[in-house]
């Protein structure tokens, strides 16, 4: 990794990441914490995971073309400078002493529909910049980027929202948002590395065919790859359990460990500093192990952590499990990330992640709602268990045995 920081273009992303991710972990968690005070409700915070998803339900089938065809370092810097603007029209609210909970609400699904083209573009324009044997490194660098910004916000978000509040937190955020663009800007001029393929005769000329060629194109790749569906469909797992999870975090430090926002702040940072601490051994891991076993060993630790998790009997004990689930958070993330990378050409990235990232969505609709529902009114226990549950089968599917697929080779990336 220490390499691939060499690489000017690849340095930038990391400073934008762990930037504009101090300013992200600090923003969820504000929110979060806002509205559980206001509301007193689970199914409050459920709400607001599942105003998250629809934008993503709505977008993912048509972004994955976009992405693959465009130029990936121009759309990031679409996106922040959007989100950005939006986050502080809500601080200034906030400031004034005028913002309410749908104002929250809204600002979330518009901010999370960027997160959720954000994603896969970053993903694809890191496979764009580096060479088919650095994959793992640079994915690695690239979750140190994102878990290293989470890490500080998740250790001062408790202490700071006392003091600045919600307004002050959101600004501070916007201003990340900014340092994220101009990073993106000084990366390079406009360039796109991804060769257009030429189309078959058969399609015509407009817009609207070219989409649904290439949107099906991308559907009889899939169908023709067990091994990454199957990998994939661990990953949109993954990512609705991930998810889902913000719906019992903020409770198990009001209601469980009555250690209130500061409680809320050591727990994000516990499971931050996992996360980052995986970048640490992940790359080695995987080497040894292998990027399918790896995200069967991640997603095992992530099952039993959240079914323990509800039991711990203290801060510092609850802290030490969120720091085993961050660690297999980050070795999940590496692995399946690396080995989408190694398999998939690159003219296919953004619809093959698409593919997943919509069915992980549309998962999350339905265990968020049902997550809340179990917390607030049988247990929260129960609900972290499901949650568990949820990582346990994407152990599984990740498990299944069947033959994997050659390597792209790095000229036809």
């Amino acid at each position: 990794m220490r390499g691939l920081l060499q690489h000017r273009g690849l340095r930038l992303i990391f400073v934008a990441n762990l930037v504009s991710m101090i300013g992200s972990g600090m923003n969820t968690a504000a929110v979060t914490w806002f509205i559980l005070q206001a509301t007193h409700s689970e199914m409050s915070l459920s709400t607001l995971v599942v105003l998250q998803t629809v934008p993503a339900l709505l977008m993912l089938p048509f972004t994955g073309v976009i992405i693959d065809r465009g130029d990936r370092r121009r759309l990031i810097m679409l996106l922040d400078a959007l989100r950005g603007a939006l986050i502080l029209s809500v601080a200034v609210l906030a400031f004034r002493n005028r913002v309410q909970v749908w104002h929250l609400y809204a600002m979330g699904a518009l901010v999370a529909a960027g997160f959720w083209m954000f994603w896969p573009t970053i993903t694809a324009l890191i496979q764009e910049l580096t060479p088919a044997s650095e994959f793992v490194a640079a994915n690695t660098m690239l979750l140190a980027g994102v878990q290293g910004g989470w890490m500080v916000a998740g250790a001062v978000v408790g202490f700071v929202y006392e003091r600045i509040h919600l307004g002050g937190v959101l600004a501070l955020d916007a201003a990340t948002y900014a340092v994220s663009f101009i990073c993106y800007f000084a990366l390079r001029r406009g360039k796109v590395t991804v060769t257009p393929r030429e189309l078959p005769s058969h399609v015509g000329e407009g817009a609207w065919e070219r989409y649904l060629h290439e949107l099906r194109e991308g559907v009889d790749y899939l169908r023709r790859k067990r091994y990454i569906v199957l990998l994939g469909i661990s990953w949109s797992i993954f990512i609705a359990s991930m998810m889902t999870q913000g719906v019992t975090t903020a409770p198990l430090s009001d209601r469980i460990l009555h250690a209130g926002a500061r409680g809320f702040g050591w727990l994000n940072a516990g499971w931050a500093i996992g996360a980052f601490t995986s970048t640490l051994y992940a790359p080695s891991f995987i080497r040894w192990l292998h990027g399918r076993r790896s995200v069967v060993w991640a997603m095992a630790i992530l099952a039993l952590s959240l079914i323990l998790a509800p039991f711990c009997a203290s801060v510092a004990i609850a802290v030490m499990c969120y720091v085993i689930m961050g660690s297999g958070r980050g070795l999940a993330g590496i692995a399946i990330s690396s080995t989408m990378m190694e398999m998939v050409p690159m003219h296919f990235m953004g619809r093959v992640q698409n593919t997943f990232f919509f069915i992980g969505t549309l998962l999350q609709l339905a265990t968020s709602i049902g997550v809340g529902a179990i917390a607030e009114h049988i247990s929260l226990a129960l609900a972290f268990a499901m949650i568990g549950v949820m990582y346990g089968v994407a152990a599984i599917t990740a498990a299944w045995p069947v033959a994997a697929p050659a390597k792209v080779p790095a000229e036809s990336a």
